[in-house]
């Protein structure tokens, strides 16, 4: 049984970005389940933003093509989902719609067909990014993805989060950390 691989990121490029720390707090959780997980940062990844012009006039940029790649070496995703005016971050949405367009050699959405994800949100206001969750969750599943229910909303995330990282309230990191579990138990079943 090939071990599962997961791709964790936060959706936004802040060097010290909420929804990146609690997102680390999931993938620690999705290793302790038997998942490999590979971390990235998106700032690491810097693209164009998305217009079929500049696509159709130049070629695949190449951070596209390295996310790509990343996209479909994993079965799952965990993704730290920033609430920005009650949405999606521009960041991660151009990240979605770069790795989405299709590629010679490839079917169409190759990269998110049976990639399974599992989402988590953190701000410091009292609704925790709860708010942007829907949104996501319906736009992974129109390309192709599988979100699973457990879903984490860490709000006040400012002051429940200690020096090392972690999550200091109990509660919280425990929800945090059921996504994970529960992303890394679903691909081990399935790949089993």
């Amino acid at each position: 049984m090939p071990t599962p691989r997961i791709l964790a990121f936060g959706g936004s490029l802040r060097r010290v970005s909420f929804n990146h720390r609690v997102v680390q707090v999931a993938a620690d959780a999705a290793e302790a389940a038997g998942a490999e997980v590979t971390r990235i940062r998106l700032s690491d990844f810097p693209l164009p933003m998305f217009d079929e012009d500049f696509e159709s006039a130049n070629p695949l940029p190449e951070a596209a093509a390295r996310l790509k790649g990343l996209f479909r070496e994993h079965h799952g995703l965990l993704i730290g989902c920033p609430e920005y005016n009650s949405g999606i971050t521009a960041v991660l949405k151009n990240t979605i719609d770069w790795v989405s367009r299709p590629e010679e050699g490839h079917a169409p959405l190759d990269c998110f067909d049976g990639t399974y994800v599992g989402l988590v949100a953190a701000s410091p206001g009292g609704l925790g990014g709860i708010r942007v969750l829907p949104s996501i969750r319906v736009l992974l599943s129109n390309i192709k993805c599988t979100v699973i229910p457990e879903q984490a909303a860490v709000s006040k995330v400012h002051e429940l989060l200690g020096d090392d990282g972690g999550i200091t309230d109990e509660r919280t990191r425990g929800m945090v950390e059921q996504v994970g579990r529960s992303l890394a138990g679903t691909l081990v079943k399935l790949h089993a």
